[in-house]
């Protein structure tokens, strides 16, 4: 049976991975791509994409209620959409706390667009992706409405299997692609992408036509194809989806965190604003952190590279407090290039929650310096001065320099073998308090 923590996967993941995505057709199989940081709104993905001669439909952003009537008069469409600005999924069915239900309308009267944008714009959005007192809504999207006779699914994206794109289309799109994958397996098509070469012309024809466009819209769909490809390449994403295909009504773009420094333009479009503000703190020191719900904090450290990374640690750190009897706080992520000033500013986040009764450190390094984070512990417990119990376990590089630093503290940090010795010390910890 799945712990309470295995089943916070949706908001730990949230932060490390992104959701399933199926790659090979008739496969159960789960593929998780790591998580990468930057949120881009739909409405910045779009203009990416139109930049880029992909097409979307019409659109402008609002901020203002005044400010969507009159985007909606500009358009001179036959029928307008109006959707909330969220990173959040299921918009349509969310509900406002000013009482209108639903992020998403059509209508074909522009003084209604400015009507409902006075009831979305500055209140909060409830989704079943949201937090329960939903998300605050600072623009909306205006958009032409168009009509489209049959939906169809594309997306491009890394596959380590595949050792480089891949391209993923079906003919039947508009609903979830794992359902599809599940349960018409036959509609899934694939087309595995040489990196070096790129996209060819028969690739892209010959998924338009597994895609159900004949004659011009063929021609026209594969054109559309190539173009998300090059767009894909160009800003360094890990995933482009685009469903329903061909013109852009609702897409997803995932980017390489680790091509931020030749990205800059995009990355400096990171919406921050839904995230807690202790993630944003962390972030400023290069630090991932997550919130949980119970009393015992985990600080860790991984380097080694596994298929999900940082989140198998994270994963099973949270998840062996539990079967040990606790609940975990949160978890915060040091990563690999740590420093000690970063150790510090852990343990102030983390001393920061009222919450957190216990911290366990779990250190599971290769490059790392197990010193250097000790160190930054000691510093960090007479600084602080730490009143709650600590627990740390070392493993790695330099672990016996580490274990004497922490020795020689004089200071009340219990010391672990293994995790799971490291998990009851913490549990038995707080029981004794």
């Amino acid at each position: 049976m799945a712990s309470p923590v295995a089943a916070q996967a949706g908001k730990l993941l949230r932060t490390l991975a992104l959701r399933p995505r199926f790659l090979a057709a008739g496969s159960q199989a789960v593929q998780l791509t790591s998580r990468r940081w930057l949120n881009l709104q739909e409405y910045q993905s779009k203009k990416l994409m139109s930049d880029n001669g992909v097409r979307v439909q019409r659109f402008f952003v609002a901020d203002t209620a005044n400010e969507a009537l009159e985007a909606a008069k500009r358009l001179n469409a036959k029928e307008i959409v109006l959707k909330a600005q969220i990173l959040a999924g299921g918009r349509g069915k969310g509900v406002f706390n000013s009482g209108l239900k639903g992020g998403v309308h059509l209508t074909k009267d522009p003084n209604v667009v400015g009507q409902l944008a006075k009831q979305m714009i500055g209140y909060n959005l409830a989704t079943k992706q949201t937090p329960k007192e939903g998300v605050k809504v600072n623009k909306v999207m205006v958009a032409e409405a168009l009509d489209i006779s049959r939906e169809t699914y594309l997306a491009i994206l890394m596959d380590r299997s595949c050792n480089g794109p891949v391209l993923v289309g079906s003919p039947q799109g508009g609903v979830d692609i794992e359902e599809v994958a599940a349960s018409n397996p036959e509609l899934i098509f694939k087309e595995q992408i040489d990196i070096f070469e790129g996209i060819k012309d028969s690739q892209a024809q010959r998924m338009a036509e597994n895609l159900g466009f004949v004659g011009p819209l063929k021609s026209q769909a594969a054109d559309q194809i190539t173009k998300l490809y090059n767009l894909f390449l160009k800003i360094d994403a890990t995933q482009v989806e685009v469903n329903p295909f061909v013109v852009c009504f609702d897409a997803k773009i995932n980017f390489d965190d680790n091509a931020e420094f030749r990205q800059k333009d995009i990355f400096a479009m990171d919406d921050k604003s839904e995230n807690e503000p202790i993630e944003n703190e962390a972030a400023k020191y290069d630090l991932k952190y997550i919130g949980l719900d119970g009393n015992i904090a985990s600080c860790l450290v991984s380097h080694l590279h596994f298929t999900v990374n940082g989140a198998g640690l994270a994963m099973a750190t949270c998840d062996i407090i539990f079967l040990n009897g606790g609940k975990p706080a949160n978890f915060l992520d040091l990563g690999g290039g740590v420093k000690e000033a970063q150790v510090y500013q852990a343990f102030k986040l983390l001393t920061a929650d009222p919450k957190v009764e216990a911290i366990l450190v779990n250190i599971f390094g290769g490059i790392v310096n197990c010193a250097i984070i000790a160190n930054g512990i000691t510093k960090a417990c007479r600084e602080l001065e730490l009143k709650v119990p600590l627990v740390v376990r070392l493993e790695g590089t330099n672990v016996q320099e580490a274990q004497k630093i922490l020795n020689n503290s004089r200071l009340p940090i219990t010391s672990a073998i293994d995790l799971e010795d490291a998990a009851k010390k913490a549990v038995a910890s707080v029981a004794k308090k």
